[in-house]
């Protein structure tokens, strides 16, 4: 049984200062909607956005950017070499350790969809409207960023205006 609440961890992980991430929030315009891709994660096969831990020598959007290549088959370019958004979740290593995590959250507009890439196998992936991708992602505050995304232009935005937390 896996862990549902923060307090089920134990002091130590709970203190840890979070572990960096870079994600891709994989997006197109459908039918005149904004729509974003989500993959499922390899452990639970809940519905996530690709992510990874940082690269030497990379800028976290071009980590991003490759997560989104290995993990979904995502070709594109990035809105911004800012994230979009940060938002925060536990990564369970065992029943009663987890990494808490900050991810950063960067736009990417797809150009393409490869039939294979790395992690085929072990992932689904699939469009979303972005509001119904709020509703099936786990982290409150991924789905709350999921939720404020509207088209600035051709460059996706968050409604709020809100600057980026650092």
């Amino acid at each position: 049984m896996k862990p549902s609440a923060p307090d089920q961890f134990d002091l130590a992980t709970r203190k840890k200062k979070p572990a960096e991430q870079c994600a891709a929030l994989c997006w197109r315009m459908h039918r005149g909607h904004v729509q974003v891709l989500l993959i499922t994660s390899r452990d639970t096969g809940r519905w996530i956005v690709p992510k990874g831990w940082p690269i030497s020598g990379k800028t976290s959007a071009e980590t991003a950017a490759i997560e989104a290549w290995e993990e979904a088959g995502v070709r594109g370019a990035m809105d911004a070499d800012q994230p979009l958004g940060i938002y925060g979740y536990d990564k369970i290593r065992t029943p009663r350790k987890a990494i808490p995590c900050r991810v950063s959250v960067f736009a990417l507009r797809v150009a393409m969809l490869a039939e294979k890439f790395p992690e085929r196998k072990q992932r689904r992936r699939k469009w979303f409207d972005a509001r119904k991708a709020a509703r099936k992602v786990a982290e409150p505050e991924l789905r709350s960023l999921l939720s404020e995304l509207c088209l600035t232009g051709q460059t996706l935005t968050r409604a709020s205006g809100d600057t980026i937390p650092t």
